[in-house]
């Protein structure tokens, strides 16, 4: 258990990670922890629309994605460019004292490898995660995500992912709770 309890915790400082390209924008901020939750559920809205994708396995490898940032920190384009981080060596260091962590490395690795399925559906619930929170940002203002935006909706991978992002473009971010003005 204490092998679990520590990743627990290792999980849990993923809230106080912020991800790290938000002050080239200027504005907006986001913590991994944050980042994930919108991953994830953005991976539940595909399983229940592309049903021959592993719902299950979707769900596990967007939840999991950026675990490794608990020790590797978010780099971000600049730093990327500057940097390499050890993620295999991440992996192994935070799966090495858990009974199921050879699932843990296994759905990270395939999500890296980006081949199945499920790995590009998790990609593209990765990126559309992004393309929703610069989205937000240009609705309230800010002309930065404009430039950003057509490279992130360039990384998409699946029919359904481009199709969602089309549609996240067309609709303004306060569109539903705002569309009755009426009430």
């Amino acid at each position: 258990m204490k092998a679990i309890a520590n990743l627990l915790f290792e999980a849990r400082i993923l809230k106080d990670i912020p991800r790290s390209g938000f002050h080239f924008l200027g504005s907006g901020d986001e913590s991994v922890a944050e980042h994930s939750f919108m991953t994830t559920f953005i991976a539940y809205v595909f399983s229940q629309i592309v049903p021959e994708a592993n719902a299950l396995k979707l769900l596990q490898m967007c939840l999991i994605h950026d675990l490794t940032e608990a020790r590797i920190g978010d780099l971000n384009y600049v730093q990327k460019k500057y940097l390499s981080a050890d993620e295999t060596r991440a992996t192994s260091d935070l799966t090495k004292d858990l009974s199921f962590g050879k699932d843990v490395a296994a759905l990270l690795g395939e999500f890296n490898a980006g081949k199945t399925l499920e790995a590009q559906l998790a990609h593209d619930a990765d990126q559309l995660a992004l393309i929703l929170e610069l989205k937000a940002l240009y609705d309230a203002g800010n002309n930065r995500p404009r430039t950003w935006l057509p490279h992130v909706v360039d990384r998409l991978k699946t029919g359904v992912g481009q199709s969602l992002a089309k549609q996240i473009l067309k609709t303004a971010s306060d569109e539903w709770w705002f569309e009755d003005k009426a009430d």
